[in-house]
């Protein structure tokens, strides 16, 4: 067991330099956008024409709020498909990391309290933790 605990801490050594090793990144995706401008004589009103464009455009939601950004041809798009790439990266290391994490946890024995009193205040110390902690959503609802 425990040489299968120093394999994992290891690989989870070796995550965080890959982690380490992304950099910039943000969220969200980034499109490719044909639109139609709505003027009756414009080539683009005509039937099977894709629109104006392309015209690319980051996009991403936090906290429910949206954020959008028309990006320009060139060094701004490039900047900007490297730092989603990257955030993309990011998450899958992320989810790595979390399962190594929890099988660790999993690994590790739970410390033995070998006094009987120090158990009982621990007990104790718990549950008034708990009790303090839900008393608040008890009162509200």
């Amino acid at each position: 067991m425990n040489k299968r605990l120093n394999e994992l801490e290891t690989k989870r050594r070796s995550l965080y330099k890959k982690l380490e090793e992304i950099g910039d990144f943000r969220r969200g995706t980034i499109s490719v956008n044909y639109r139609k401008c709505g003027k009756k004589n414009c080539a683009c009103a005509k039937p099977g024409h894709p629109g104006h464009g392309p015209q690319y455009l980051w996009s991403t939601t936090i906290k429910g709020k949206s954020y959008a950004r028309n990006l320009r041809l060139g060094p701004e798009l490039k900047k900007y498909m490297e730092e989603t790439a990257n955030y993309r990266r990011f998450l899958k290391l992320y989810d790595e990391i979390v399962l190594l994490n929890e099988k660790i946890c999993d690994l590790r024995s739970v410390p033995a309290i070998e006094d009987r009193g120090d158990a009982e205040a621990l007990k104790k110390k718990l549950q008034m933790h708990f009790r303090k902690k839900y008393r608040k959503r008890l009162t509200v609802l």
